[in-house]
């Protein structure tokens, strides 16, 4: 079997060369895309969604106007899978506030649920947009009427509404509805959003702001970092991420930071970012609402969450955020160049998307520029000096044996082997397809640990060798972005539509004893991927038995299914990788009666595995409408309902959960 040596010179002339040694030919994919190495001049972005110019105070604060008031969330501010779509308003701690129309319209839309906005109400106005008030306790006025008669003509109380112009007029400060806390809430605030008729959301401080909210408080700088985003790139002479924690500076507002020492680096970069803004006289913690990158005093980068589209672009936040590192280190960082698969309209970009191509001998002056809505400003500065990439080596005695590892980043892999060898040079890695091997030289060494690096767009290996250790590379299939793509194994299959990826997946799968393993959680899905699993043997009950997913602290999540027609699988859309199981649920929900009164009725609800689908409450055969929450798994009358019958007398509650089972409890009120 021939030996080939893939030299540092050939390792940094590109993908060419490993592409005849290995036989192989090139997958399309979204990866490093080659840089200009000129400073670029910048272009704008795609066209953020369309907007009318709305004049200052044309809006009302929806709580308190003309009072001093305070902000719990901001728009844009960086959440779990989404951006915050608006305004989070506290109101003192406490329900039952008045919320004010912010303008003259009419009510468009109102939903109750127990999940999300929970108590929901969309007013629209003369100019286009739409005004959203969530996690309201109570609707006000006769569109309050008008729901409460749709719920028992439907007999639930989950249910929404739209209607048309003419139906519910409301007037600028007209109160529509209670604050409360109701849906995904966690304590007393009211959502206020701004939208366009496309649905994208609007940041409403972004035409003057309100003189309840005061700012004067300038954002604060957590970290920076500067990332290596190309095969040759470095930063401090080593692949990967470089996090920088800057001191604070000596007063507020006082000139921002500087990172008084230089910064290495070489090839492609990108620079990252992790802050928090402030309003005045409150401690929560904001988002950022603009950055700007400049170099050598040329706009580079800028990005300004002002307008994003719900819903598809609000996900978008796993793109623009660096998630597999907030996944493993906990560190929110976010990207100050446009990545592969994120099609945001916030950015304003050269050629470059915001990466930064660094030349050896070349000095580069960075000023990053972090501002809130009210213009509040700071800067961070630092300096990047081009440094040609050249094999190093560092060793370490506690380094006894050899051992190997490896990930990915992006397109390339990244193997590391331990090395106690003393020469002058680490050992190489030998890499294998087929019949065909190709060796490579580390990069460079740090504390006896060779790094490599070899782009996988030249073929993905079988196995890779370090000494006497070998090991399976267990990435079983590339999978493009942008299209509908089918993967299987002998016990699960995947469809990926053409919105299911960001990037390009190399995608890892197992199973073990009734454990599927689905690639690896720290890579986020843009949009849902259909799960099929194929058990060993077929479910004995298979109506009550589902897919959830399941976490290694014992952790249990309904995600459903339907099984095939013989009961050989079941399929599932998913929204996160991870690992799942397939379990069976024949224990019926439960129910106590824990309240009764003039005020109503409160049952205490649970169920041990799928979770509660559906509940009936009927007393001398007539339909009660109860309210759940399932914050505090409660399900309870409302006191201002004249529409049901009285609370007296012989009563059924029926309880469904999610697999099927039923639970039926007859009591007297």
């Amino acid at each position: 079997m021939p030996d080939f040596l893939f030299t540092r010179q050939r390792h940094l002339l590109g993908v060419a060369l490993p592409l005849v040694l290995l036989g192989l030919q090139p997958a399309a994919c979204g990866g490093q895309e080659p840089d200009s190495a000129q400073q670029p001049q910048p272009v704008s972005a795609p066209a953020a969604p369309a907007r009318p110019t709305v004049p200052q105070g044309y809006f009302l604060f929806p709580i308190k106007p003309g009072q001093q008031n305070f902000l719990a969330g901001s728009m844009g501010e960086l959440r779990p899978n989404h951006f915050h779509g608006g305004l989070d308003i506290k109101t003192d701690g406490r329900v039952d506030l008045p919320v004010h129309a912010s303008a003259d319209g009419y009510i468009s839309r109102m939903k109750q649920s127990s999940y999300g906005y929970g108590n929901v109400l969309y007013i629209t106005h003369p100019n286009g947009l739409t005004t959203v008030y969530g996690h309201l306790n109570r609707f006000k006025g006769p569109v309050a009427e008008e729901l409460r008669r749709r719920q028992y003509e439907k007999q639930t109380y989950d249910l929404e509404l739209f209607f048309k112009p003419d139906q519910f007029p409301v007037k600028r400060g007209e109160v529509v509805a209670l604050s409360g806390n109701t849906g995904g809430s966690a304590g007393p605030h009211l959502h206020w959003e701004v939208r366009t008729a496309q649905d994208a959301q609007l940041n409403p401080l972004q035409w003057g702001g309100f003189p309840e909210i005061q700012d004067h408080v300038a954002p604060t700088l957590l970290a920076f970092g500067v990332e290596a985003l190309s095969i040759d790139a470095r930063v401090q002479g080593k692949f990967g991420k470089a996090i920088f924690i800057p001191k604070a500076p000596a007063l507020p507002n006082g000139g921002g930071y500087v990172w008084a020492d230089t910064i290495a680096a070489n090839g492609t970069v990108g620079l990252l970012m992790q802050g928090f803004d402030r309003f005045d006289q409150v401690w929560n913690k904001n988002g950022i609402q603009k950055v700007e990158v400049l170099v050598n005093g040329k706009p580079h980068y800028q990005h300004v969450i002002d307008a994003i589209p719900f819903p598809e672009g609000s996900r978008q936040i796993n793109r623009h955020l660096d998630y597999e590192w907030r996944a493993t280190q906990g560190r929110q960082l976010e990207k100050l160049f446009v990545d592969d698969g994120n099609d945001l309209s916030i950015y304003t970009t050269g050629p470059s998307k915001g990466k930064l191509r660094v030349e050896p001998g070349q000095v580069y002056s960075v000023e990053v520029r972090l501002s809130d809505s009210y213009g509040n400003l700071t800067p961070l500065r630092f300096v990047l000096r081009g440094v040609a990439d050249s094999y190093h080596k560092t060793r370490s005695a506690a380094v006894k044996t050899q051992a190997l590892r490896y990930d990915l980043s992006r397109n390339l892999l990244v193997a590391t082997a331990a090395d106690p060898d003393t020469a002058a040079v680490g050992g190489n890695l030998t890499l294998f397809k087929g019949n065909r091997r190709l060796t490579l030289r580390p990069s460079y060494t740090e504390q006896s640990q060779n790094v490599y690096l070899y782009d996988l767009r030249a073929g993905r290996p079988d196995s890779l060798q370090f000494g006497r250790i070998t090991k399976r590379f267990d990435r079983q299939a590339l999978i493009p972005s942008g299209k509908e793509y089918g993967f299987s194994t002998a016990n699960l299959a995947l469809g990926f539509g053409p919105k299911t990826l960001f990037d390009t997946l190399y995608v890892q799968t197992s199973y073990k004893q009734g454990l599927w393993t689905v690639h690896l959680p720290r890579t986020p899905l843009y949009e849902t991927l259909a799960l099929t699993l194929k058990p060993e043997t077929p479910a004995i009950d298979a109506r009550r038995t589902a897919i959830y997913s399941v976490t290694a602290k014992g952790g249990r999540a309904y995600v459903g299914g339907k099984w095939s027609p013989d009961g050989s699988s079941i399929t599932a859309p998913i929204k996160t990788f991870g690992q799942f199981k397939l379990l069976t649920d024949t224990i019926p929900p439960s129910a106590r009666l824990i309240s009764r009164g003039p005020g109503g009725v409160v049952f205490k609800v649970g169920d041990d595995l799928s979770g509660l689908a559906s509940y009936k409450l009927e007393v001398n055969g007539q339909f009660r409408l109860l309210r759940f929450e399932h914050k505090n798994a409660t399900i309870y009358s409302e006191r201002d309902d004249t529409l049901g019958p009285p609370l007296r007398g012989p009563a059924t509650l029926r309880l469904t959960d999610q697999a099927g089972n039923e639970k039926v409890i007859n009591l007297v009120l």
